[in-house]
């Protein structure tokens, strides 16, 4: 339906030009102003699509009618249409901006113009309203909620066709639940519907859109329930065609018949939305999930340092007494002890101090796993030097080559980093020991684009890389008890740190010509 404005003081003229689009079958509506106390307030008012301009009109001249329209409103296309033309003329309208000069004894050419203007307006609403929808979709990808979801649609739906009023209407039940609007007047926010009476139920049930361009005449309108309204028009589209959850509602204030072009971006619109709904609830059940799992590691956490309290005050309480008890024992009385009791008591001693070894052990594996990281730039030489130094001094009869590059640094937890680097260079300052020409390297391969590798090698005992799969895990060991003293818990810690750091370890080695492990920190 084109909204016509018609500068012509001729009702006679204005008459005819009207019938020659009703002969064409175009529908219009004439808003015909004689004169200039006429013309301005309606060029105040706006509201229309196409504006037809004769020469002149009492009290203004056309051309000059012509720029005040154009000025005000730049995008309304505008057709002259007069009884007689000259080329000075034609050329004074076209420069105030008309499209076509027609003449008033060839109206079928005015139809032609019509005609282009038209579908010029046609293109001119889609494009702009492909442009809503696009901006709607992005609005909609963003929303994490229902009530972000209605705030969007509300507006864009309005502004999509054109309409005075939108709805956004859910399904409850048997019911339709107008749960949010934006219009002129009021409609029936917050109000409910039996889905079998409401035209929005109508849509939802036969999952089609329903338009109407005069709602008084047609069957499926509950006509009480709009009389307080300004509802003359109107189209619904569903939200989602299959299994329908909503629909979307425009509404018009004056008779209109919505184009297939509008009824078709409304669709689209509610299309989208049914997919932010779905989005909505499958971040709501994560974010359920990701609750109910935080709350499970809190209460693992709490269960952990539960168990970490009664390891260490519980189980390490009597085995102190065991241990101290039998040093007594072996200092005050072992010359009253025969040979196989003496043994006897080296074993109690040695076991109970293993036992000690592990508790502590097991106890830092649980620490370093559920420890917050505190991360900062930590200076890796420096602490391998410091650790070397503290290996040194414990085995002065040692004589190891070591070589530790400068300037490694990292991004990590401090303190986690230093349990990694004393774990590795202890296993390589031990695994080394039976080499008298021992060589421990730390070193670091170029960065990389999003991380970068370390490895420390030594030169000692090595292992078969078709056991390596057991090396992190806990109470695996590749060398007896007696060959190399160990807990089997020290790399299982390792590999937990630097699985929390995001990074990777691994290693490399032959039996009895070394190891290299390896691990990885982010950039």
């Amino acid at each position: 339906m084109l909204h016509i404005l018609h500068l012509e003081d001729s009702a006679e003229d204005a008459f005819l030009i009207e019938q020659a689009f009703v002969e064409r079958q175009i529908e219009a509506i004439f808003k015909q102003v004689k004169d200039r106390a006429e013309f301005l307030p309606a060029l105040e008012e706006g509201g229309f699509d196409l504006v037809l301009a004769d020469s002149s009109l009492p009290g203004i001249d056309g051309v000059e009618a012509l720029k005040m329209v154009r000025q005000k409103y730049p995008e309304v296309p505008m057709i002259a249409v007069s009884g007689a033309i000259t080329e000075k003329r034609a050329q004074a309208v076209y420069e105030a901006g008309v499209s076509h000069y027609v003449l008033k004894d060839e109206l079928w050419q005015l139809i032609a113009a019509v005609r282009v203007e038209m579908e010029k307006i046609r293109l001119q609403q889609i494009n702009r309203g492909r442009a809503r929808l696009i901006q709607a979709v992005e609005e909609l990808s963003l929303a994490r909620d229902l009530d972000a979801i209605m705030g969007v649609v509300r507006k864009a739906a309005r502004e999509l066709t054109g309409a005075d009023g939108a709805s956004f209407v859910l399904r409850d039940g048997d019911k339709c639940f107008y749960a949010e609007e934006n219009a002129i007047g009021p409609l029936w926010k917050g109000q409910r519907f039996p889905i079998e009476t409401c035209i929005s139920g109508w849509a939802m049930l036969n999952r089609q859109p329903a338009v109407i361009k005069d709602i008084y005449a047609d069957s499926r309108i509950p006509a009480d329930a709009y009389r307080p309204t300004f509802v003359k028009s109107l189209a619904i589209v569903p939200i989602r065609t299959e299994e329908p959850i909503g629909a979307i509602g425009n509404y018009w204030a004056k008779q209109r018949m919505p184009t297939p072009d509008e009824v078709e971006l409304l669709q689209a619109l509610a299309n989208t939305t049914a997919v932010a709904m779905e989005n909505v609830q499958v971040y709501d059940e994560l974010e359920k999930r990701v609750k109910d799992r935080t709350a499970e590691l809190e209460s693992v956490n709490r269960e952990l340092e539960t168990f970490s309290y009664a390891v260490s005050h519980d189980l390490k309480a009597p085995l102190r007494s065991i241990l101290g008890f039998a040093g007594i024992m072996a200092k005050s009385s072992a010359d009253k002890l025969d040979e196989k009791s003496r043994v006897h008591l080296e074993t109690i001693l040695s076991s109970g101090k293993k036992m000690s070894g592990l508790i502590d052990d097991l106890l830092k594996l649980a620490k370093y796993s559920r420890t917050p990281l505190k991360k900062r730039k930590v200076d890796l030489s420096e602490m391998a030097r410091e650790i070397t130094a503290r290996l040194a001094e414990a085995s002065p009869e040692r004589e190891v080559s070591l070589h530790i590059t400068d300037g490694l640094e990292a991004e990590g937890d401090a303190g986690l980093l230093q349990a990694v680097l004393e774990n590795l260079l202890s296993n390589a300052w031990k695994y080394s020991s039976k080499n008298q020409q021992a060589r421990i390297v730390f070193d670091a391969m170029p960065p990389e684009e999003k991380a970068r590798v370390y490895f420390i090698r030594d030169n000692g005992a090595g292992f078969d890389m078709q056991a390596a799969q057991k090396l992190f895990q806990p109470f695996q060991r590749l060398h007896s008890e007696q060959e190399f003293a160990g807990t089997g818990v020290g790399l299982a810690t390792v590999h937990r740190i630097i699985q929390r750091h995001d990074g990777h370890i691994w290693a490399e080695a032959a039996v009895g010509k070394g190891a290299t492990f390896y691990f990885s920190l982010p950039l």
